[in-house]
């Protein structure tokens, strides 16, 4: 955006809470890293302590604390007790919404012990796997295997439970869909106590489609099977800048995975693996990544760079350097590229440790990254919290790839943050329409990257803070959301429930569609059991009367309908 076209905006008057974040490093390098690392090393000896069990022992723990989960849920007096929800603290969600519907009246349920991988099975080619694994710990098991997960969400920490309740992308994603797309069977406790198995051809298959994207309100997973696929030990990433306005950015994006012909079936034109950063306004990196092998990586003038060892420049550091030096390839051993953005957080690294990109930080201290975003959050108070809802922005924006321009477009001129991430995704056309949906009849238009059973779409994300904070300007960040929420809902676009959200209720349902996620909830006894996804993905604080009218109000037409 230039000078003449950049909004005038008053200057904004700084307080504590700006010296409590700009001095925060202090505490994080003190506190959050020494503790994160410890928390890492403890996960690590019980994840090892897991793998070395057999898969039998692993299945009868498995087959007991799902026993404990029934007989809880069977105990609880709905008269009584609160809605249901999990024991695990408010702090320990990745996402930076502020999630304390739990402060109000609740019945908890402890899943911690659900951290396995129960079974890998090659003739299927499915990991049946419990809902607290992580990425980190997965591909630790796979990827020696030559094997994967067909969607590994980039970040170590995320898991499989939130992944398929709630969203989780990655660079193959426009291949596979999105994480939830690659799962086969989920295992469910129902509020009833009943535990079933639900597939997309069995007599729960409306269960299985109503799954992804209901943040837990239908019933506890406690285990999912997953779709495995063969990989090979390296990455060959080849790193291509482009240079021109928004929409030159978001054609040339376009063009390094999607054929014009529209041949995106094809192996031979389809990468691997992809994804976008887009620097500023008129400069952009896109990544395309195909698997390789050893013999090919070690081959005599290819450069292998493993981006896992902790002095390594941050990644999408290293990427933007093909802006100065033109297009580039390189060879990065698989689980390091799938890992690639967890040691800095994408970007946020640099709000959290002004210096961590320095050599002299990472080669010290950078062992010691990523702080967890889990103590981060229980260390920020609530001064500072407020403070990034305000001035911070951590949003991801679903939308079909023709409209990928369009989007870029509005982000600059609304929030102006850089760099943004760009991530392609299938969303499939289902025997049924769940909460997310392609676009009605887009397989008439023939949209390059579309297909007749898929419509392409591309998460554009959005980390950090607004060019006006940053130039210490005033910044509303919840009308920016609002702003943005209305562009995502007039555009057929969503907005993952991870994010803070300021939709009420009947606009979060314009976004998303109702229809089987309430007629499930009915069938299944979620309703008067479980909080609703909306009110769970609600910003700010539940009392107890806001729960107690919510769930009144849920049996009130739950009961009206059914009569």
């Amino acid at each position: 955006m230039s000078d003449l076209q950049a909004p005038l905006r008053p200057k904004r008057k700084k307080g504590l809470v700006d010296f409590l974040v700009q001095f925060r490093w202090i505490l994080v390098i003190f506190v959050v890293l020494p503790f994160s690392a410890l928390y890492y090393f403890l996960i690590y000896v019980g994840d090892v302590r897991s793998e070395m069990k057999s898969y039998k022992q692993r299945q009868k723990e498995h087959d007991e604390n799902v026993k404990k989960v029934v007989k809880r849920l069977k105990q609880r007096n709905p008269k009584k007790d609160g809605l249901v929800c999990t024991a695990r603290k408010p702090w320990v969600a990745v996402g930076m919404r502020n999630v304390d519907y739990k402060r109000a009246r609740h019945y908890e349920v402890d899943l911690s012990a659900f951290r396995n991988i129960l079974e890998i099975d090659k003739e299927r080619m499915i990991a049946r796997v419990e809902p607290l694994v992580n990425m980190g710990q997965i591909t630790r098991v796979t990827v020696p295997m030559n094997l994967s997960l067909a969607v590994v969400a980039e970040l170590d920490d995320l898991t499989v439970g939130g992944l398929i309740n709630g969203y989780g992308i990655e660079g193959s994603s426009h291949i596979y869909g999105l994480f939830s797309d690659t799962v086969v069977a989920y295992e469910i406790v129902l509020a009833d106590g009943r535990v079933v198995r639900a597939t997309k051809d069995n007599e729960y298959s409306d269960l299985f489609y109503a799954i992804p994207w209901s943040q837990g309100t239908l019933g506890f997973l406690v285990a999912a099977e997953i779709k495995l696929i063969p990989i090979k030990e390296y990455m060959r990433l080849t790193y291509t800048p482009v240079v021109g306005n928004l929409k030159e950015l978001a054609q040339g994006y376009m063009d390094s995975f999607a054929p014009r012909d529209g041949d995106q079936d094809n192996p031979a034109k389809v990468p691997d693996f992809v994804e976008g950063m887009v620097y500023s306004p008129t400069e952009g990196v896109f990544m395309t990544g195909r698997y390789a092998s050893k013999e090919e990586a070690k081959k005599k003038g290819n450069k292998i760079n493993n981006v896992g060892w902790w002095f390594k420049p941050w990644f999408y550091q290293h990427a933007q350097t093909a802006i100065k030096k033109g297009e580039f390839v390189e060879y990065i051993p698989t689980r390091e590229y799938y890992h690639r953005h967890t040691r800095c957080l994408y970007w946020e690294g640099k709000l959290i440790l002004p210096f961590g990109d320095q050599f002299w930080f990472r080669f010290l201290l950078g062992w010691l990254m990523p702080p967890k975003v889990s103590l981060l959050k229980a260390t920020q108070g609530e001064a500072i919290r407020n403070y990034y809802h305000e001035m911070h922005v951590i949003q991801d924006m679903l939308v079909p790839l023709y409209k990928v321009g369009d989007a870029l477009e509005w982000v600059d001129r609304e929030m102006e943050i850089y760099p943004l991430w760009l991530c392609p995704h299938r969303l499939f056309k289902l025997p049924v329409k769940t909460m997310v949906y392609p676009e009605p009849g887009f397989e008439h238009h023939h949209r390059q990257g579309d297909t007749e059973y898929a419509q392409m779409f591309t998460d554009v994300g959005v980390y950090y803070a607004p060019g006006p904070v940053l130039r210490g300007e005033v910044f509303d960040g919840a009308e920016a959301v609002r702003k943005m929420e209305k562009w995502l809902i007039e555009n057929h676009s969503f907005q993952p429930q991870y994010a803070v959200s300021e939709l009420n209720e009947k606009d979060f349902w314009k976004m998303f569609d109702a229809d089987l996620y309430e007629h499930v909830r009915r069938k299944y006894g979620a309703v008067g059991t479980f909080m609703s996804v909306y009110y769970k993905s609600k910003k700010g604080r539940k009392t107890e009367k806001e729960v107690q009218e919510a769930e009144q109000a849920h049996l009130e037409t739950a009961y009206a309908e059914a009569d």
